[in-house]
C-alpha cells in the first residue's frame, strides 16, 4: 500500500533529494496526492488531512532547519529512536537476535533488506508494511503498537512535528486489536 511507503518516507532523513522528489509528487495539492496513496481507503479523512499539512510544512521549511531538526529529533534523543528494539531492549545483548528475527522475518517476504539500516528502523518496517495486504499489515503494526505507543508520547512531550504521524501508524495496529 503506497501510503505506507509515503509514511516512510516522511519518516526518513529529509535529504535534499527527498524533499526535490516529495516537492515533484505532491505538488500544489498535497492533500490531493495523499488521498491517491490511500488506495484500500485505510486512512479517515483527518489522518489523510494530517499527513498532507505535515507535508505542506516539510516544504515550507528551510531544508537545513529541517534536517538539523530530524537529528535533534531522532538520533541525539533516545527516547526518540525509530529503532523500534531500542524502547524494549536499550543497548542489551539480547536486541542482536530481535533484530536478526526481523530481518529473517522481511526475507521470508521476499524483503531484501537494506543493509545500511537496521531492520527495526521504522522506514524500514513502513517500506515492509507496504508491501501487506490492508489486513495484514494492521496486524504486523499491532505487534509494534505498544512501542509505537511510547514514541509517540515521547515525541509529543517535546512538541514534535512528527509525532502525529506515529499515532496515525499507532492507530492503523489499534485497528487490528478492535477487529480481533
Amino acid at each position: 500500500m503506497k501510503i505506507f511507503r509515503l509514511l516512510s518516507v516522511l519518516l526518513d532523513y529529509p535529504s535534499d533529494e527527498l524533499l526535490a522528489s516529495l516537492r515533484e509528487t505532491a505538488g500544489n495539492d498535497p492533500l490531493a496526492f495523499v488521498e491517491g496513496l490511500d488506495e484500500a481507503d485505510a486512512f479517515s479523512a483527518v489522518e489523510l488531512q494530517t499527513i498532507a499539512s505535515f507535508i505542506t510544512t516539510l516544504l515550507e521549511a528551510d531544508p537545513m532547519a529541517l534536517q538539523g531538526a530530524y537529528v535533534q529529533n531522532f538520533d541525539l534523543t533516545a527516547e526518540h529512536s525509530l529503532h523500534l528494539t531500542h524502547h524494549i531492549f536499550g543497548e542489551e545483548k539480547s536486541r542482536g537476535p530481535a533484530l536478526i528475527d526481523l530481518g529473517e522475518f522481511y526475507r521470508s517476504y521476499g524483503l531484501k533488506a537494506d543493509e545500511k539500516e537496521l531492520p527495526d528502523y521504522l522506514p524500514v518496517i513502513l517500506e515492509f508494511v507496504s508491501t501487506l495486504w490492508l489486513d495484514e499489515a494492521r496486524v504486523f503494526l499491532a505487534d509494534v503498537a505498544k512501542v509505537l505507543k511510547v514514541l509517540a508520547d515521547n515525541l509529543e512531550k517535546s512538541g514534535s512535528a512528527y509525532a502525529p504521524l506515529i499515532r496515525i501508524i499507532e492507530k492503523q495496529g489499534s485497528l487490528a486489536r478492535l477487529a480481533a
